[in-house]
């Protein structure tokens, strides 16, 4: 039997459950508002399902094989087995808790959920079409709608996912066995990523990259540190080419490269991982009907409440232009969207944004770099500790990169930070509330910080900076 076209209203209608979506949903339904969230896939969006969590998730388990099977330093003999199968499996047991959860937070703060594929029909309408032969589709009006809809993986010419051996970041983090040989498309942090877990987990990786270096975007001492310990894993770079073409060989691929010069290279893989970047997902939502016109690159453009030209439909997340793809962004923007609808005095500050790169060692970058400051108009005042100076990164072994602390001379005032280092993710918390909150150079250096700890080095370039180092040389 096929359902009808039903038609239901909502006050907030927000498309797609991911980080921002589902923040969103929860956020405007804590306000007293009826919130409708629509989800075609599953809870959670890409960064639970099929980008963070996994991703972690696996890279956690290869550092611990790795660290078990390399710690003869430390009197710890062993080569451990690992168990790919079982690996993915304990996985997707982490993804379903979180996802499962997603839902259960979804449904206990009043939020209507919705499975199926939306649509817009005009401004104020869109058109849902449920999975599954003979569901059929509704329409439900809104007041407001916030889209969330995520990003998806770009592909590259003559490197469609859908053949054997290429894989997408997704298929990477769904296998259930470990190629032998992997070539990697790319060198950012995706790329970079996934080429140092599946290097820890015994595969012979080349990383082919059209630019000079890894990780674009980052300074140069901050990349060198990951690119040098990702050499030392045995990972293969070659700088200057881009993947023209593959052909089969075997079970495998050969990929072909090509430099700007036009010499050609060609590697072989059992699998090949394209990890080029994302692209926004606006195109299944016939945003036109709407009135919204993205830009050229498919993202929709949006003011500091995250509303679109269209004044009640808001964007959050991937799809906005000019905002760094991280889940933690999509959140805070999903939660100024919900606010704003409900009538508070939101907006969007992106002056203390955290980044985090999960390489080994990890990156964590916020704020301003040296280089930044001095272009806003700042006389920087610029401290640096290493981490082999540090007696807890010395005990736990991990002792590649540093702690820099950038900030205005003439006041104090922290302006950014960029860390290299064991727990650069969590230690960057630290300097992006510093900014937040505006504290200075005196703040951060006078806090009395645990010992021994690692954090000790946020409060020693802190202390560098002034020139008043204890555990290293002042600059």
């Amino acid at each position: 039997m096929v359902v009808g076209d039903i038609s239901t209203g909502t006050e907030v209608l927000v498309v797609g459950a991911g980080p921002g979506g589902y923040v969103a949903a929860i956020r405007a339904a804590q306000h007293g508002l009826d919130t409708t969230l629509v989800e075609k896939d599953a809870y959670g969006g890409t960064c639970l399902n099929h980008g963070c969590i996994p991703s972690k998730a696996f890279i956690t388990a290869s550092s611990l094989a790795h660290e078990a099977g390399h710690a003869e330093e430390m009197g710890i003999h062993a080569n451990p087995a690992v168990d790919m199968s079982q690996m993915r499996s304990w996985k997707d047991d982490v993804v379903d808790g979180l996802t499962g959860g997603v839902e259960k937070l979804c449904k206990a703060n009043g939020v209507n959920l919705i499975e199926g594929t939306a649509r817009f029909k005009d401004d104020g309408a869109v058109r849902i079409e449920h999975g599954g032969e003979g569901q059929g589709s509704e329409t439900v009006e809104f007041e407001h709608c916030i889209v969330a809809t995520g990003s998806r993986p770009i592909q590259i010419p003559g490197f469609e996912f859908a053949d054997d051996p290429i894989w997408s970041s997704r298929d990477a983090l769904a296998a259930d066995s470990v190629p032998n040989e992997l070539v990697v498309v790319g060198a950012g942090y995706i790329g970079m990523e996934l080429s140092t877990t599946f290097a820890k987990l015994g595969s012979d990786v080349t990383v082919v990259e059209m630019l000079d270096d890894v990780l674009p975007g980052y300074e140069d001492d901050v990349a060198r540190v990951v690119r040098t310990h990702a050499e030392s894993l045995g990972i293969d770079f070659h700088f200057g080419e881009g993947a023209s073409g593959w052909s089969p060989d075997g079970d495998g691929a050969v990929v072909e490269t090509e430099t700007e010069d036009g010499e050609t290279a060609s590697y072989h893989a059992d699998k090949v991982l394209v990890a080029v970047g994302r692209s926004p997902v606006t195109d299944t939502l016939d945003v036109a009907n709407a009135g919204l016109e993205p830009n050229e690159n498919g993202f929709l453009e949006t003011d500091d409440r995250m509303r679109t030209d269209v004044e009640h439909i808001y964007a959050v997340g991937d799809v906005v232009a000019d905002s760094p793809m991280l889940a933690h962004v999509g959140s805070k923007e999903g939660i100024v969207a919900a606010e704003h609808v409900a009538g508070e005095p939101a907006a969007y500050d992106a002056q203390a944004v955290p980044a985090a790169v999960f390489t080994d060692p990890e990156i964590g970058t916020v704020g301003m770099t040296e280089a930044e400051a001095e272009e806003a108009g700042f006389t920087p005042a610029v401290g640096q500790m290493p981490f082999n100076a540090s007696g807890r990164a010395m005990t736990t072994g991990h002792t590649d990169g540093f702690v820099r602390v950038v900030a205005d001379e003439d006041s104090g005032f922290v302006l950014g930070g960029q860390i290299v280092g064991p727990e650069a993710s969590e230690l960057v918390a630290e300097l992006a509330l510093a900014i937040e909150m505006g504290a200075t150079l005196e703040d951060v250096a006078g806090t009395i910080h645990t010992h021994p700890t690692l954090a000790e080095a946020v409060m020693e370039a802190a202390e560098n900076a002034q020139g008043q180092a204890i555990h290293t040389l002042n600059r």
